[in-house]
């Protein structure tokens, strides 16, 4: 089965207060959209085809390139939707709570290592909250990478990620990335990170 565009689990407009609805729905339609497209144009007719996406990330330092630029992309946006919300914003509870406040010291200690590593990445990347054997811990990684894949200088399961692609903020935020990430954080869902690292 081709691999699909994922729906929105809210209407591009409901997380106006931090990212644009033009924004949203160029990002999605178009941008995602692409990445979709092109991964299964990769796949299509080799022995890839039909395989779970994490399957190939796991190994994709064997594969072609088209699949690790399309393959993380499609992957990559699929979780940041999800870990977005109108409702969201605030900080964790339970068990992901305590387990940020142990690897990172506190919340407020996380969210400024999380905001260093999106603004260190230089160019266009990701920052991630990812799950190792050593618990959590934060990573960068550029272009459409991601710590599934094999080439990721850091590995783990990610639980939470942020986009920060030019074509993520600029409508709004034009060079302004501090600007994006700060307003990122009122809408982070922190139950589907929860439900994440309960699953990790």
């Amino acid at each position: 089965m081709a691999y699909q565009l994922p729906d929105l689990p809210y209407d591009y407009g409901d997380l106006e207060r931090s990212i644009d609805a033009q924004t949203m729905e160029i990002h999605h339609t178009k941008h995602h959209n692409t990445y979709v497209t092109k991964l299964n144009d990769a796949v299509s007719g080799t022995e890839h085809d039909g395989q779970r996406l994490e399957d190939l990330l796991a190994r994709v330092s064997n594969l072609p390139v088209a699949i690790r630029n399309n393959g993380g992309g499609h992957w990559n946006h699929d979780l940041f939707w999800r870990v977005m919300s109108p409702n969201g914003g605030g900080k964790p509870s339970g068990d992901l709570a305590a387990a940020i406040d142990s690897a990172f010291g506190s919340f407020d200690q996380f969210r400024e290592q999380f905001t260093q590593a999106a603004l260190g990445r230089f160019g266009s990347g990701w920052a991630w909250l990812i799950k190792t054997s050593r618990g959590l811990e934060i990573t960068d990684t550029p272009n459409q990478d991601n710590p599934l894949m094999d080439v990721a200088p850091k590995q783990g399961t990610p639980l939470l990620g942020l986009d920060v692609w030019e074509h993520a903020y600029y409508l709004r935020y034009q060079n302004r990335r501090p600007d994006y990430v700060e307003a990122w954080w009122d809408v982070v869902n922190w139950d589907e990170v929860t439900k994440r690292f309960e699953a990790s």
